[in-house]
């Protein structure tokens, strides 16, 4: 799951941006991130019945809940205000987003840490 948030945030991100015109780079965005976020949950979800260490399953669950969260509810509102043009509540929304996925970046790299 390191590895999967590391290059989509380092790699995949800042090259959509770059070589693909906004409109292209808009629709490609919102069509992959359900994935990524469903994609990690359930990895996230196997992770949390087959961790041998019962203390690493708090954080493993809380990260499921935060891709749940992130694709069930977050992705839409972050949608419907850029679509609206209401910047200032799509970049707070965004920058929640931001923060929800270095949070769970932070949390795996702990739990990588810790074996």
């Amino acid at each position: 799951m390191v590895g999967i948030m590391l290059f989509f945030t380092v790699v995949v991100a800042p090259t959509v941006f770059k070589v693909l015109p906004v409109e292209w780079s808009s629709k490609y965005i919102r069509n992959f991130f359900p994935k990524y976020y469903a994609s990690l949950g359930l990895v996230t979800l196997v992770c949390i019945f087959t961790e041998p260490d019962f203390t690493n399953r708090p954080y493993l669950i809380a990260c499921a809940a935060l891709f749940a969260f992130t694709l069930f509810f977050l992705t839409g509102k972050i949608n419907t205000a850029k679509d609206e043009g209401k910047n200032k509540q799509f970049h707070l929304l965004h920058g929640l987003s931001v923060a929800i996925n270095l949070t769970q970046l932070c949390i795996f790299i702990f739990l990588l840490a810790k074996t």
